[in-house]
This record gives structure tokens, sequence and C-alpha cells, in this order.
């Protein structure tokens, strides 16, 4: 809105950050449309337009970094003393950070993991695997023939994909809202991120190899859990190096027990 076409990376989409919410047990979500007219409130209009009339908030809890209404002119500070005005408390919480002490665990934290193959950053970060979520589409079926039968993950453009790469990971099945079905993970699998160099395919992919799976995918939503790099992605001189390479991978990925 701001800014068109210059927004980051998105970590979760707005489903999954409502299925996470739902998760810790709170009861309502709300996700107020941020339009160009509403970045254009100043900091009291923002705090009674949003918070009083339409939340009617009693207390607002908040990250010690919180900035709000026009060109980001409230902080913690503002909204205290804008409460005191309305009838509500404001509570500014410290950022959690990294073990340095001096990091913040914030969301341009995980994206930097995520952008550099850090899943074990990322998921620190998070308390959780970062998640990629997307439709299946039919590949070119290169796998299959080679073995290694792959979901190809059509995912959004804005999404956060992880550095290219080989990955370990999960893959849960999403219901038609794109939230995790009831149950265990369909399964683990093993992760590739990145084109194919060795068949000079030049699409960026995200496909899953899912572990002693045996099925039609097509069509299906899916979330796929990175939890650890193996490797970067490589170009093999022969197709038998790149098999051999493939097995390597999916028994380092049932060997983690991810």
């Amino acid at each position: 809105v701001v800014r068109p076409g210059s927004h980051p990376p998105v970590l979760t989409s707005i489903v999954r950050r409502a299925e996470l919410v739902e998760q810790l047990g709170i009861d309502v979500f709300c996700a107020l449309p941020f339009t160009l007219e509403f970045s254009r409130m100043p900091p009291a209009e923002f705090a009674h337009h949003a918070l009083v009339e339409q939340l009617h908030a009693s207390a607002v809890v908040v990250g010690e970094n919180f900035r709000f209404g026009h060109k980001a002119a409230g902080d913690v500070a503002v909204l205290s003393q804008l409460g005191e005005t309305f009838g509500f408390t404001a509570h500014g919480i410290a950022l959690l950070r990294d073990g340095d002490g001096e990091t913040p665990l914030s969301a341009t934290y995980v994206r930097t993991c995520v952008q550099a193959g850090d899943m074990a950053g990322a998921a620190h970060a998070l308390g959780r695997p970062h998640r990629v979520d997307g439709m299946v589409e039919r590949g070119d079926q290169r796998g299959r023939e080679l073995g290694f039968p792959t979901a190809n993950l059509r995912t959004d453009a804005w999404t956060a994909v992880p550095a290219d790469g080989v990955y370990a990971g999960r893959v849960v099945r999403l219901d038609e809202w794109g939230r995790a079905l009831p149950g265990p993970p369909l399964g683990t699998a093993a992760i590739s991120v990145g084109t194919n160099p060795t068949f000079e395919v030049r699409q960026r992919r995200v496909e899953a190899f899912i572990l002693d799976f045996d099925g039609d995918l097509y069509g299906d939503a899916l979330g796929v859990e990175f939890v650890e790099r193996l490797r970067g992605m490589e170009k093999f001189d022969s197709v038998d190096a790149l098999v051999a390479q493939m097995r390597r991978d999916v028994d380092q990925t049932r060997s983690q027990a991810v």
C-alpha cells in the first residue's frame, strides 16, 4: 500500500497467523485492512478508531519497539499517554534476543535465517519450524523417473522460501483454508529448493520427496516444514551421480528423525 512491490518476503499468511494464535488459546483474532487511508491515521485517531471504537480495549500489550500511526509517529510512550485519555492501559513487553543478548528475535531476524538456509536459527526464533504452503502441481516427472517422486509445490511469489539447497523436513496436509489438518504429519521429507542445474532447469521450485509415501497429491494443499539444511544445490556430471547423492540425502533425512 505504502510502497507497492517493495514488501519483504512473507513468513506467515493471515490464515497461518490465525491458526497459530488459536493454538495459543486466544479466542478472537482480528486483522484490520491496511489501506492507504488507514496508513495516514495519526496515532490518536488510530487509538480511538481501532482500539477503542472497534476493539473496546481495556488493556493493550505490544512489543517494546511497537510503532503506530502515520509515519510511525507513535511508540509505547505515546500509546500509554493515549490510554490515559481513552481509558485503557498499555504494556510494552521486552523483546526476546539471540544468544549474544544484542540481536532481537524479530521477523527481520527470521527472514535473514531463512534466506541463509539457517533453519535451526529460524526455528529457534519462531518456536517452530518455518513452513512454506502451496498447492501440488504437475512437474516434469523427472523425480519419478529417477525413483524419487516429488510433490512440486506452487508457492506464492511473496513467500519466504529458504535458500537453494536440500533440506530435511516434514510435510503436512492443509484444508481448503490453508490450516493444518489434525493428526500426524503426512511424512518426513527430503526437500529440494532451487533450480535443477543438472538438467538445465531454470525455474526455481520447492519439491518434497515424502519418505515411505505412495499416493496421488496433485491438487492438494500441503505445508512443507523445513527442519535442517543438508547441503547446497549442485550440478552433477551424470544422472547416476545425481541419483547416488539423492539416496544419500534420503538416508540422511531418515537418520535425522525429523
